[in-house]
């Protein structure tokens, strides 16, 4: 089968074709991984999804360092290929979704049947595949720990991004008023074709007094739930917009700066500050990612929420997905997509 080998760290955007200075090697025979248990299910990928994680594991600056060589990859969709002899839930032919720790960057992945999802019919299973760890991110951010609720107001950094675009449309079937920051025409009017409340083009406007006129035509007090996946200097000025009692949710850094919440303004307003990593549930609270997914993949069939992707690439152009995240041109997901013709977006 093909998978894709990282075989040290480093660039991944590098091009793969005889260069040794790729630390990915697309490897064409590699071995098809077998039943290792009985209730072990081998999935024929269909889709597997690029995050921003994936891209710095690559580069070595992930919390989780895997052992060298090791196969890229996470949240995936497919077809059920084989199943051990005591598999109940799901008969080849299956189209399904999971998530793993490392190896959807191949044609073929084992995974225990009780980490595996039908996905529903009317499910598109390209989507399916991007659903996990980005809309799975922002569920359990906002529905788990912030339990946002109808009418109040959700402010998301990063708008335009995986986690984001799953964070505003999570919002919007939560009933909440949703705020969102992005950069560029493109995706301000992505953002407003989903029903945000307010879009803010961080090129164009000064985020806080574009969100404070918004707040003060609506006669709204001020931020209930900040989901912020970018840090740095936007999280500091979002801060001054944040109501008593408000939820912080720290979902990660994309800006490369780590910012600081001063304790005493958060003792003095009450406010929560959660810590999302979102991949430890997996160790710690299974069963709040199996909920999470399954509702997840409900609101999907039912059109509740939608997956957008602007980059599909085949197995043998990883590097250029890899390019697209670091250069930030993904608007919503980039995937890797197994016998399909390539998409680019125009960005």
């Amino acid at each position: 089968m093909e998978a894709l080998l990282c075989r040290k760290l480093g660039d991944p955007t590098v091009s793969l074709e005889d260069n040794d200075d790729s630390p990915i090697v697309l490897s064409k025979n590699h071995p098809i991984p077998q039943l290792d248990s009985p209730t072990a299910v081998r999935v024929r990928i269909k889709a597997t999804s690029l995050n921003f994680a994936n891209y710095l594991q690559i580069l070595g600056k992930y919390q989780e360092k895997p052992s060298l060589p090791f196969i890229p990859g996470s949240d995936f969709s497919g077809f059920v290929d084989a199943v051990g002899s005591k598999v109940s839930k799901f008969r080849v032919g299956d189209a399904v979704c999971s998530f793993a720790g490392l190896g959807s960057f191949a044609q073929f992945i084992v995974v225990d049947e009780s980490q595996l999802f039908q996905v529903p019919q009317g499910c598109d299973l390209v989507a399916a595949g991007a659903l996990a760890v980005a809309s799975g991110t922002s569920h359990v951010a906002l529905v788990h720990r912030a339990q946002l609720s109808s009418g109040q107001v959700l402010l998301v950094l990063g708008a335009a991004g995986g986690v984001g675009l799953a964070a505003v449309q999570i919002g919007k079937a939560c009933g909440a008023i949703v705020i969102a920051v992005a950069r560029g025409a493109e995706k301000v009017q992505l953002l407003k074709s989903l029903g945000v409340d307010h879009v803010v083009d961080l090129g164009n406007e000064n985020v806080t007094q574009s969100i404070k006129q918004f707040l003060q035509a609506r006669k709204l007090k001020g931020i209930d739930v900040l989901y912020d996946p970018v840090g740095g200097k936007l999280t500091k000025e979002s801060l001054r917009l944040l109501k008593w009692g408000a939820h912080i949710l720290i979902i990660g850094f994309a800006s490369g700066e780590i910012p600081l919440i001063p304790a005493n303004i958060a003792l003095v307003k009450n406010w929560t500050v959660h810590g999302l990593y979102w991949g430890s549930y997996k160790i710690h609270r299974p069963g709040v990612l199996e909920d999470s997914l399954k509702e997840l993949l409900s609101w999907l069939a039912r059109g509740l929420i939608s997956i957008h992707i602007s980059h599909s690439y085949p197995l043998s152009e990883a590097n250029l997905a890899f390019s697209a995240i670091k250069d930030r041109k993904v608007i919503g997901k980039v995937m890797i997509v197994f016998d399909e013709k390539p998409t680019r977006s125009k960005l």
